[in-house]
């Protein structure tokens, strides 16, 4: 039997305060803190490598900030940083390739509550990273011995006047104006397959978010959406920040089942498509149109046991 081909995604890690000037022993405390940071990722990083070299895989290091080709012909990409590690590397994966996250940097509860009057101490969040150095090699072990199965995580499409973006969104998107500031004019209405649709929506806000279910917990819900099920194959929508909700308030939040699509119509004269984050983008202009759903290739993830659990308890 063939060995096994890895690519092993690691997150660069430069101290963000190693250029400053520290004047104050607040600042110093900070600046230990994130010199700790760094030696834990790094620990972590050679942790997974001295696991690796032990098993019966082939394996390759690459940087994150190093992709640039669509991931091929490997039977599994791990990656080693946080949720950010693993969101970049979805885009550059379809449905073929299994993905499994390692949290490098976990958050320390004890730390937050000792730093919490000077500085936020919290760590990586890794929501969607099943291992971290403890359970790395147990985590490994089963999934090479074939006793683990990765889900499958429902992500967005996007075409702008039919043209399909090449990334999919795993967590969100949001359409807005370049400027935050600027007001974003959009309508929007959402269409079956069957051709019909639903009540046309014309919004003046600061723009549109749409989220799956993996992104559901993270911008969406601070913005006061909810939780959905990590397996649920909806999207999930919601205004910004709406300036005149009017007669069709009702539908300024809701859900894009998986056999709808969501057409909207760009009144500005700049816009942008932001995907995951800010580091992908696609500019849109007045008239155009934009259809989103969840019809893109799923992405195959191994998740942590926790986030199961919570999808059996929230779909029933």
């Amino acid at each position: 039997m063939a060995r096994r081909r890895l690519l092993l995604l690691l997150k660069p890690f430069e101290h963000p305060m190693r250029h400053s000037r520290i004047t104050n022993p607040q600042r110093l405390q900070m600046s230990n803190f994130l010199e700790n940071r760094l030696k834990v990722h790094m620990d972590a990083i050679k942790f997974c490598q001295d696991i690796l070299q032990q098993k019966s895989v082939d394996w390759e290091p690459v940087f994150r900030s190093n992709l640039s080709q669509p991931i091929r012909n490997v039977d599994l990409v791990i990656t080693v940083g946080g949720d950010g590690t693993l969101l970049q590397a979805s885009h550059f994966m379809d449905d073929s390739v299994p993905i499994l996250g390692v949290n490098s940097d976990p958050t320390q509860i004890e730390e937050v509550e000792q730093f919490s009057n000077d500085f936020d101490a919290n760590r990586s969040t890794g929501h969607l990273c099943a291992a971290t150095v403890n359970n790395f090699e147990q985590v490994l072990d089963s999934i090479l011995e074939g006793h683990e199965a990765p889900s499958k995580l429902s992500r967005i499409v996007t075409r702008v006047n039919s043209q399909l973006l090449s990334t999919f969104a795993l967590n969100d998107l949001l359409i807005a104006h370049p400027c935050p500031a600027a007001l974003s004019r959009f309508s929007f209405r959402i269409r079956k397959d069957d051709h019909s649709f639903s009540p046309l929506v014309n919004c003046r806000s600061s723009g549109l978010r749409v989220s799956a279910a993996a992104g559901s917990t993270a911008a969406m819900l601070s913005a006061g959406g909810f939780p959905m099920p990590i397996l649920s194959q909806d999207l999930q929508y919601m205004v910004r920040e709406p300036s005149s909700p009017g007669p069709t308030s009702s539908l300024i939040h809701g859900l894009i089942k998986s056999d709808r699509y969501m057409e909207t119509t760009w009144f500005c004269r700049e816009g942008m498509i932001y995907i995951d984050g800010c580091h992908v983008c696609y500019p849109v202009k007045n008239g155009d149109t934009i259809e989103i759903s969840s019809k893109a290739p799923t992405l195959k993830v191994f998740l942590p046991r926790h986030l199961l659990s919570q999808n059996i308890r929230t779909a029933s």
